[in-house]
């Protein structure tokens, strides 16, 4: 590696010639640096050059109970990278012909509604794959994800998301948006979106361990488990998120064999094998840019304008367009990233949601095919990640040591009682095990529960059953001795905003 340094010191074009050889000479002690610096269980890369497979490999374990290894088969959640898979779906059904982009979601669904009138009336298949419709990052999320709603029922709600900025002005990552899209599709073609993705793009491709639903993923063989170091300094377990009613946005579960079909599919411009799978105008335009993200020069990486596309990302990387998205599910995140300039495709999946490696390590690779001069990228970005988590760790220690036993202001039976949301609906909050505790059942979900435990200064910290939600101090409403309400929050890997529930 410092041979590998001193040689870019020589100069741009001698060093994009050194940095090819970091894949064959330090790729392999690169990541396993990474996994023990990250604190990650295991890691699948696979890298695509030329129309060939570089490097498909798996590095440490999916389970570290047993301590069975990574490799090329072994699946993961690629969350929203699925969305890709809808853009490119509804693409093709636009290239024959069986529906427009532009079409308004209410010609599909009369009874859609948006916040505001106008929005509904204008709010097109596009505007959904392009998060422009006017909502936060992630809004509703807490609501949908990991829920018992169904998809209408999910659809049904969008009504509620009152948006932050003026419709098709700014972006506003929105998953509800893509499984309205992604509903489309069994309105012109008779196929649900999962038989339909299954059948004209996994299948053609051979992408044969590739599922288009997670539901039952922990009984599939030779697959990674979730975990998390969120909210602690050691791994922990988590569950397997359940996303099949937002699926156009994130069910898909794939391995990094399975995804070079993809890269191959996407580099060699709709081909796979020399066989068409699909015309490239339909490639086109998923890639074609429909809301500007960003524009100003990033100060890490040689990046200055970035945009959306219909489920992917394009942005400018020295001198080269890079097309790429994330996926981040409960214990895993990803990344797929192709560069059709130099035929090179990425894609990495992990089993640990709280680090930064993944994306590290895709810009490292980034870096050793397009000439930019050796830069530690996983050295770079883990200081700042120590420091938040340290951070993080000290303050809930501080609220741990508030916990002492003692009892609120109010008699613990205030509290207890029905609260409401207007968008989340209904949580019950009750005594718990504890005289100073009360425990919440989220009625949108059947499997998550938390505690409160009284601290002081009218505060109560608040811990969720699964730490993947997050650990945070929150206060009730009080108006004289009458309790009237509670605002919770979430880890803002689930959404951002607070939820204001009104006692009932």
């Amino acid at each position: 590696m410092k041979k590998l340094i001193a040689a870019c010191l020589l100069g741009v074009s001698f060093c994009a010639h050194a940095q090819s050889s970091f894949v064959k000479d330090s790729l392999d002690s690169y990541i396993q640096r990474g996994l023990r610096n990250w604190n990650l269980p295991g890691l699948a890369v696979v890298v695509v050059k030329d129309g060939k497979t570089v490097v498909l490999k798996g590095y440490g374990v999916r389970d570290i109970g047993t301590k069975e290894p990574v490799n090329a088969d072994t699946r993961f959640m690629i969350a929203s990278n699925t969305k890709l898979f809808t853009g490119t779906a509804l693409a093709q059904l636009e290239f024959r012909k069986k529906l427009s982009l532009d079409d308004k979601v209410t010609k599909y669904f009369p009874d859609f509604r948006l916040y505001d009138s106008i929005s509904t009336q204008l709010v097109s298949v596009r505007d959904m794959l392009c998060h422009r419709i006017g909502t936060k990052t992630f809004q509703g999320d807490f609501t949908f994800w990991n829920s018992s709603l169904s998809r209408a029922a999910i659809m049904q709600k969008m009504r509620l998301l009152k948006p932050g900025r003026p419709f098709r002005q700014d972006y506003g990552y929105c998953n509800s948006c893509f499984l309205t899209a992604g509903e489309v599709i069994p309105k012109v073609t008779g196929l649900s979106w999962e038989a339909y993705i299954t059948d004209s793009i996994l299948r053609p491709l051979g992408m044969t361990r590739t599922s288009a639903l997670s539901a039952g993923m922990e009984k599939m063989d030779n697959v990674a488990r979730p975990y998390t170091t969120s909210y602690s300094d050691q791994l922990h377990r988590v569950p397997y998120d359940q996303w099949d009613n937002l699926a156009p946005a994130a069910s898909i579960i794939s391995t990094v064999n399975d995804l070079s079909h993809w890269l191959q599919f996407q580099l060699d411009s709709g081909r796979y094998q020399g066989k068409t799978i699909m015309p490239f105008a339909v490639l086109q335009k998923t890639r074609d840019v429909n809301i500007i993200t960003g524009s100003r020069k990033s100060l890490q990486f040689p990046m200055h304008f970035r945009g959306y596309g219909l489920g992917v990302y394009s942005a400018d990387y020295n001198g080269r367009q890079v097309y790429w998205h994330t996926g981040g599910a409960g214990g895993m995140v990803s990344n797929v990233c192709f560069v059709p300039e130099e035929n090179l495709g990425i894609a990495i999946l992990t089993n640990n949601d709280n680090q930064s490696f993944f994306e590290a390590l895709r810009y490292q690779l980034l870096d050793a095919y397009l000439g930019v001069a050796y830069v530690d990228r996983s050295a770079q970005l883990l200081p700042g990640a120590q420091k938040e988590a340290k951070e993080q760790l000290q303050e809930i220690s501080s609220w741990h040591a508030r916990v002492k036993g003692a009892l609120p202001p109010l008699p613990v039976s205030s509290y207890t009682g029905t609260y409401r949301n207007p968008i989340y609906g209904p949580i019950d909050i009750s005594t718990g095990k504890k005289a100073d505790q009360l425990f919440i059942r989220f009625e949108g979900h059947a499997d998550l529960t938390a505690t409160l435990s009284w601290m002081d200064n009218n505060e109560w910290l608040l811990e969720y059953t699964n730490i993947e939600y997050g650990i945070f101090k929150v206060k009730f409403r009080t108006q004289g001795n009458k309790v009237s309400g509670i605002e919770l929050r979430a880890n803002e890997f689930v959404e951002y905003d607070a939820y204001d529930f009104v006692k009932q």
